[in-house]
């Protein structure tokens, strides 16, 4: 099966919502935001999805994408360095945020993000906030792939000197541990323990810093 990283623009839009949401809806930190015990559930995350989708094109962040056989299979969205967004600013995002996925997961969303704002580590770090293999397609090198390509992106960028991520999901540590990320924080969300994970990217030329 052939493979192609391609840019994403709002063309794809939809194929992004559909890949992220099956990646993120059995996810330990979204079953929690989101309530997966209450009907409605996957109507939730699918609304959370498509209103940040819609949140980081209209902010021209960059996204990609993975094509198999013309087939979107993974989806990652970058946030810049300067970026550092404050959901509680966005009034129009929080508005369809309440009217499509609920004020009670709305004001989750938001204060967990906050929470995770709170230990980025510098102001020119990289975000990765949405990063995705479609179920049927994870085990094949995907993910690696995909996160291959966002760290050249952003040491392509002279602005970044790093990228964070984060996850709740302990099976997923070894994988971005092997590509050089360290844990700088957690974020207890209920029972939950979220990492938050930092890989240091310099530019070319630029010196080592410390995320500290």
């Amino acid at each position: 099966m052939s493979s192609t990283i391609v840019r994403l623009d709002v063309s794809a839009r939809n194929e992004a919502i559909a890949v992220l949401v099956k990646a993120y809806r059995d996810e330990p930190t979204y079953q929690y935001l989101f309530n997966h015990r209450k009907p409605g559930y996957r109507q939730r995350v699918r609304a959370t999805i498509r209103e940040l989708i819609d949140l980081y094109f209209e902010l021209n962040q960059e996204a990609i994408g993975i094509l198999a056989d013309d087939t979107l299979v993974a989806v990652a969205f970058i946030g810049e360095p300067e970026l550092r967004l404050n959901l509680t600013n966005q009034i129009s995002w929080r508005l369809r945020m309440m009217l499509t996925a609920g004020f009670a997961s709305t004001r989750r969303y938001i204060d967990y993000h906050e929470r995770i704002a709170a230990l980025l580590p510098q102001e020119q770090a990289h975000q990765l906030p949405l990063m995705g293999v479609s179920p049927a397609y994870q085990g094949r090198g995907y993910g690696r792939m995909l996160l291959k390509t966002v760290e050249t992106l952003c040491a392509d960028n002279p602005r970044g000197t790093g990228l964070v991520l984060d996850t709740a999901n302990n099976q997923y540590l070894p994988f971005y541990e092997s590509e050089g990320f360290r844990s700088i924080g957690t974020v207890l969300i209920g029972d939950l323990e979220d990492h938050i994970l930092f890989r240091e990217i310099r530019p070319t030329g630029a010196e080592p810093i410390s995320a500290e």
